[in-house]
């Protein structure tokens, strides 16, 4: 007897993912968590993934809550 089940990557259909490994959207988890975005609730919503990701990222980069003056007052290029 097992002690512990192995998980099944089966999706729910309406689940959206995009597979950052392939390039590829998919219905369903298909490829494993590490190499995935998702999930969204359409497809055209993952078809975007990427490009959400980016806007994202920008937004975070420009936060002023993540970019803090180092405790010195000069810059990290010092």
């Amino acid at each position: 007897m097992a002690l512990f089940k192995k998980k099944r990557t089966v999706g729910k259909p309406g689940e959206w993912y995009y597979c950052l490994e392939h390039k590829k959207v998919e219905e369903g988890p298909e490829c494993p968590a590490k190499d995935r975005f998702g999930p969204y609730a359409s497809r055209q919503e993952a078809e975007h993934a990427m490009e959400t990701a980016r806007e994202r990222n920008v937004q975070w980069e420009n936060d002023p809550k993540w970019h803090d003056a180092p405790a010195g007052g000069g810059t990290d290029d010092d």
